[in-house]
Formats: C-alpha cells, structure tokens, sequence
C-alpha cells in the first residue's frame, strides 16, 4: 500500500524538500512549489530567481495575449475570464 505524504516528505519527486516547503508556506501550489524547488536542486538557489527573463507586467498585455498565455499553461475556464481574472489565474497557476 502507498504511503501518504506528510508535511515532511512532499515525495520523491521534489528534489529540496526544504525549498517546496517554504514555497507551500507562502502560498504557492503544489505543482508550482515542486516546479521552482526541483530548478533550484538542478542548479543552485540563487540562479533560480535570476533566470527570469525581461517579460512585461501582465497589465501591460492584451486580454487576446493573457488568453493565449493561459492556453499555454492549460488553464480551464480562460475564455469566459475577465482581463483581471485572467491576471489572477496566470500568476496563481
């Protein structure tokens, strides 16, 4: 039978356990949490948070590009979303 999850070991997929916690701590998602603590065990922390690229705010894009954004990260319900719910989704993802 597997094993449940504790708050301790989120599973053997994360690779710093002690990052997705903190992550999960400040709200992130689960999947987001695993995502950044997995980069930063490839790399090192302090590279993760400088990888970012030189994107625009998401108030400076079109309801058209916010969509299209959203349909790349597959999110449901995007296009009955307002410009601000749209924001909102995008970031929270």
């Amino acid at each position: 039978m597997a094993q449940k999850n504790t708050k301790e070991d989120p599973g053997p997929s994360v690779k710093d356990p002690e990052m997705y916690e903190a992550l999960r701590d400040d709200g992130a998602s689960k999947e987001k949490a695993a995502r950044i603590a997995n980069a930063a065990a490839n790399s090192s922390r302090s590279e993760v948070g400088e990888r970012g690229g030189d994107a625009g705010s998401y108030e400076d894009r079109t309801v058209e590009e916010l969509r299209k954004r959203a349909a790349e990260l597959d999110i449901e319900g995007r296009s009955s979303m307002t410009k601000d719910e749209l924001i909102d989704a995008l970031r929270n993802h």
